[in-house]
This record gives C-alpha cells, structure tokens and sequence, in this order.
C-alpha cells in the first residue's frame, strides 16, 4: 500500500472514531435515547438523566462534535436534537445489536420484569390487528411534548403522573396497550401495573415510535 493510501486509510478511520468515542459512555447513550423522542433543553436532559447540567453539557458537546446531535437557540434556552433520522436508526441498530451479542442485556431486562406480575408484552402485528378490530385502546404515557413531536397513530396521551386521574375515562371492555420510549423505558410497566391495579386488562408495547413507523413502513 502506497503512502496516499495509508494515509487516505489512517484519516478515515479517524473520523469515523469519533462516532465510537461520542457513544463510549453509558450517560451520552442514554441521552441519544431521550433526543430520539424530540428537542429537549440541557435542563430537562440534566433531570431525566440524574446528572449536573454541568456534565449534561459536557457530554452534549462530545455528541456535537461527533455531529450526532445538533441544536437550536431559542431565547434563554438552547435545544438540543438528533441531527437526522439516520441517527434514529443507528441508535435502534446499536440496540438490536448488542441484544443480540450482550447476552448481559437479556438478563437485566429479564430480572427486572420478573419482579413484575404477568408483565404481558403485545407484538406490533397484532396490535396492528386489534387497532384494525377497534377492540384496543392504545396510550401514550411519554410526556405531553413528546407525544406532540411523533405518536403512533390512535394513541391517546396520557402522561404516567396523569394517568390515575384519568383512568376512570378508559373503556373498561377493552384491552388497554400502553407504550412508552422503548425497551429500555419503563413507564409502561408502571402504567400497565397501574391499570392492572384497577382492574383493567393491560399490556405493554415494548416497541418505541420509532420502531412503529420503521416497522409500518418497511
């Protein structure tokens, strides 16, 4: 190999290190999770996360130099974002992927719904079907701003902190499907043991949005 080519090689293999340093941490992984709902500002990221807006900004820059988030000035406030769709879609591959390697994953997500009576999951085809049927309700127990952003079609929203006051307004002769951001979210299960609590037959979508419409439109 000429020394153009080493070069060409060495430079490229640089640049695309910075896509594996921006996701070497747990904390910045957790973040791109909770940008793929929608916008949020460095407070609203520091709160969901537990840490120091401090550190909430430290991690966000190493994710903006890795061009995997952007942001936008509004006032006071300076909302942070996914670049694009195609860091969507390497966030849901980087989860099948170690799901599939990490065997690790597998068994925390196992442990922490066995502690969970009957935590029924509902696959999205037939969830597809029973929409179709009209004998579901499906709910949105994400927050308010993020169900506004992107939503499955039909859900309604019903934030988790609302839910017990307005659980009296869902149909009690239906099945009850309530999502939340995904496999690693577990405002579902919260919502699910909420619903179960009252009476209701409830299940959980494991599936985020996202994964909603890649799915439907495959």
């Amino acid at each position: 190999m000429d020394q153009e080519s080493r070069q060409f090689k060495d430079n490229t293999y640089t640049q695309l290190a910075k896509i594996g340093k921006a996701i070497a941490s747990p904390k910045r992984l957790e973040i791109l999770d909770i940008l793929a709902q929608g916008s949020k500002t460095v407070d609203s990221i520091a709160r969901e996360t537990e840490m120091s807006v401090a550190n909430t900004s430290q991690h966000l820059q190493v994710l903006l130099e890795a061009r995997l988030v952007d942001y936008q000035k509004q006032g006071l406030y300076s909302y942070y974002k996914l670049a694009d769709k195609t860091v969507v879609n390497f966030i849901l591959s980087l989860q099948m992927l170690a799901e599939k390697r990490i065997a690790e994953i597998t068994r925390l997500r196992e442990e922490i719904y066995s502690n969970k009576d009957n935590m029924e999951q509902i696959k999205m085809p037939d969830l597809l079907e029973k929409m179709k049927n009209g004998n579901v309700t499906l709910i949105d127990v994400r927050p308010k701003d993020e169900y506004e952003i992107m939503h499955i079609p039909g859900a309604n929203s019903i934030p988790i902190e609302d839910l017990e006051k307005h659980i009296s307004n869902l149909p009690s002769d239906q099945e009850i499907v309530a999502y939340c951001r995904g496999r690693y979210c577990l405002l579902s299960v919260e919502a699910v043991e909420l619903l179960r609590s009252y009476g209701y037959k409830a299940v959980r979508l494991e599936e985020s949005v996202q994964e909603w419409y890649s799915y439907n439109n495959d």
